[in-house]
């Protein structure tokens, strides 16, 4: 309820907009009230499988922050926040999101606990928080919901957070499922050298690419138009199973050659370059649903302080933005103009 922002907490507002006397029932919804958040979560799910699912689709995992006064509510501290682009104290979530051909909506969520508040068992217990897990072991989480539930999708991205995962990329990799993920320039991938194969960086794989390996192309639209950015990628360690190929995938920004990103991927051996770059564009598309889950439904507009009320209410707005992408969608097929 926007329009009656700045009069009270978000409770308040919406019981306001509900005709209410007061938020106790609001309250009541997100802090003591009896019904399975887990069980909405599978029914947003099966929803978004059902309406904007697709074979061709990418799973994208991030997390984003909300920033949070004090120190009492469930996991807030002082921590990097992308909302802000800065360490700002706040609480951080790790959301699962299906970008599909159609739309894109969010799958599940997660609040991620820092490592300050695991380790303090009181603490913890008051605010009946779960114990620590690092953002790559939530994401696997999340995707192995998915997996069990038959969503349909064809690759898994995501930033850096979680392409330093080892144990992710491995998980992902012994799951059969294709995968491109941000990594840093530092990290080490294994390569053939002339020493045999060997531990290299990504900044030094990416600076011995031959001319002919690179292609212009772009991913995606960005705030300011589409990126076109130099391409490049490189094989690296050969994989066990047939049919299947790991690659090192380097972004080479054309106004500034030495402003580089790095992807490692793993997939079917005839994946195409201009498919990795689709995937690596595609990464974009959880932002967009943070802007607008934000935006237009209250993702940020709590008033809570435990573990079960912050689940709570991000359930509740997830399919509420599953419901406005759908429709985007079903108008799009239309040929309507564009729904905001």
């Amino acid at each position: 309820p926007r329009g009656a922002a700045g009069r009270g907490g978000a409770q308040e507002r919406l019981a306001e907009a509900a005709g209410e006397a007061g938020p106790g029932g609001m309250q009541e919804l997100l802090d003591r009230a009896v019904w399975d958040a887990d069980g909405v979560r599978d029914d947003l799910r099966a929803y978004v499988a059902e309406h904007l699912g697709d074979p061709d689709g990418v799973l994208v995992v991030d997390e984003t922050g909300f920033l949070k006064q004090g120190t009492e509510s469930v996991g807030v501290q002082r921590q990097y926040a992308g909302t802000a682009g800065r360490i700002e104290n706040s609480q951080v979530g790790v959301f699962l999101a299906d970008a599909a051909p159609t739309g894109h909506a969010f799958l599940d969520r997660a609040l991620y606990l820092p490592q300050g508040w695991a380790g303090d068992a009181d603490r913890r217990a008051e605010a009946g928080a779960i114990g620590f897990r690092t953002k790559p072991r939530l994401a696997q989480a999340m995707l192995a919901r998915a997996m069990e539930a038959g969503v349909p999708f064809g690759r898994v991205t995501g930033d850096e957070v979680y392409g330093g995962g080892r144990r992710l990329r491995l998980w992902l990799e012994e799951h059969g499922l294709a995968h491109l993920l941000a990594i840093t320039a530092t990290e080490p991938r294994w390569a053939a050298t002339e020493r045999g194969p060997a531990p290299v960086t990504a900044a030094a794989l990416g600076a011995e690419l031959p001319a002919p390996a690179r292609v212009q192309g772009s991913a995606g639209d960005g705030a300011k138009g589409p990126r076109r950015p130099d391409w490049a990628r490189v094989p690296i360690r050969p994989l066990r199973a047939p049919g299947k190929g790991s690659w090192l995938l380097v972004r080479r920004s054309l106004a500034d050659p030495t402003d580089r990103a790095y992807h490692v991927g793993v997939g079917p051996g005839a994946t195409p370059l201009t498919e990795s770059v689709r995937v690596a564009g595609t990464r974009w598309a959880i932002e967009q649903c943070f802007e607008e889950a934000k935006g237009e439904v209250g993702l940020d507009q709590y008033d809570v302080r435990r573990w079960d009320g912050w689940r709570r209410h991000a359930t509740l707005c997830l399919p509420a933005h599953a419901v406005l992408a759908a429709t985007r969608a079903v108008a799009a097929k239309r040929g309507a103009p564009p729904i905001r």
